[in-house]
């Protein structure tokens, strides 16, 4: 068994980790990031920047190594409804520069913000280590246990933050239970070719087969089918062909590439959560991202809620680090909370009726094909007017955060 020491220590190399981990040595804290696998090569995780994390990436002027990776970006997002192509977000209503979503794979953009991290000498990355436990002294949480390939290990840290996720060892240790909004659905997601017609970028599409989400990638398409929770195993029996007419149903134009869906061992099953707890801080540690809040892949916001954590976690920490006094980091993780607390519940809120209405069966009669009269006229006249708003929530979400 080996022991080390921090300032801080991450548990979890997602976005939220990671982010926060750089943010933290830029400003001279030691701070060390604990990533349970030995790379970041995670398929059918969420891979959408939006415009405040891409405001983000400007501010840490990385934006010429971000724009040297492939990625997709969007100006508009279209949803086929009933076969009615609708342009429901148009970015380019925000303010420049960056007004657009782009779809880039969550592993590149980890692998971008953790080689700005390693330019900063008071930051660690330290791969294939997977958090185990917590040690607490005197009420307070003051590190980690690990396990790695070459043994345990200890680390010593004024402060823990449990970015592990939605099944957080960190906060399954403290024995915290988050709230949880009941979701009706589940996400089996899967990959296709991209078809030789183009498809034009959609991310949604529904009717009365169902409910499907396409994501460009430069060379194929993430796809998802949204599914009734708990139906996978009957799906399963129902073999794999069943599973592909249901997709062509939805999506007619993945017709010719979905025999690229061999079996279900090319189809992930991606249980949908959407919870929040009621505090996350103890003495000692502080929980963010989905390790706080489990956000649901709708609108696909997750990334972009973790790195705000990151982003208003690190700008309390700092000063509160320096003052050399555990009361001090604790009002910090306190003040993150009162921060990011309440945004995060308006977003969650709006994904739990989106669920709920699409599990209803209704998203399929929101318009006719062909659309009647009074359809037509709200097509005209009032979706012009929501495509902004809608743009505004999805691409910065409620109180986006930014870089002092």
């Amino acid at each position: 068994m080996s022991d080390v020491r921090a300032d801080v220590c991450i548990a979890g190399g997602g976005p939220a980790g990671v982010m926060l981990g750089l943010l933290l040595a830029r400003a001279g804290i030691d701070v060390l990031v604990l990533e349970k696998h030995d790379d970041f090569f995670r398929d059918f995780r969420g891979d959408t920047v939006h415009p405040s994390t891409l405001n983000l990436i400007d501010a840490l002027g990385l934006r010429a190594r971000f724009d040297a990776i492939a990625h997709a970006p969007l100006r508009r997002l279209d949803a086929v409804i009933n076969g009615i192509r609708l342009h429901l977000v148009d970015f380019t209503s925000l303010p420049p520069p960056n007004r657009f979503v782009t779809l880039m794979p969550q592993w590149d953009l980890l692998d971008l913000l953790a080689e700005a991290g390693a330019e900063h000498p008071s930051f660690h990355l330290r791969m294939g280590a997977e958090v185990t436990g917590l040690v607490e002294r005197g009420g307070r949480v003051r590190g980690v246990r690990a396990r790695t390939a070459d043994g345990e290990l200890t680390v010593q840290a004024r402060l823990v933050v449990a970015a592990d996720g939605r099944s957080s060892t960190v906060r399954r240790a403290l024995g915290l239970v988050p709230r949880e909004r009941p979701v009706d659905s589940d996400v089996m997601w899967f990959r296709v070719p991209r078809p030789q017609r183009p498809v034009p970028d959609t991310l949604a599409w529904a009717g009365p087969g169902g409910v499907a989400i396409t994501i460009p990638r430069p060379d194929y398409l993430q796809c998802a089918l949204l599914v009734p929770k708990e139906s996978d195993e009957a799906l399963h029996a129902q073999g794999i062909d069943a599973f592909r007419a249901q997709v062509v149903r939805v999506v007619p134009r993945l017709g010719e590439v979905i025999d690229a869906v061999a079996s279900y061992d090319d189809v992930k099953l991606l249980s949908v959560q959407i919870d929040r707890l009621p505090r996350w801080w103890r003495p000692g540690v502080l929980l963010i991202g989905d390790a706080a809040h489990a956000m649901s892949p709708m609108f696909g916001v997750g990334i972009n809620y973790a790195v705000q954590d990151a982003v208003a976690a690190a700008r309390v920490l700092v000063p509160a680090l320096a003052a050399q006094a555990s009361d001090a980091v604790d009002r910090a993780c306190a003040a993150v909370q009162r921060r990011r607390d309440r945004p995060t519940a308006m977003m969650q809120a709006i994904q739990y009726r989106a669920h709920r209405f699409i599990a209803s069966g209704r998203i399929g009669r929101i318009i006719s094909h062909p659309p009647t009269r009074p359809q037509r006229v709200v097509l005209r006249l009032v979706l012009p007017l929501l495509t902004p708003l809608l743009a505004r929530l999805v691409g910065y979400g409620f109180r986006p955060e930014r870089l002092e």
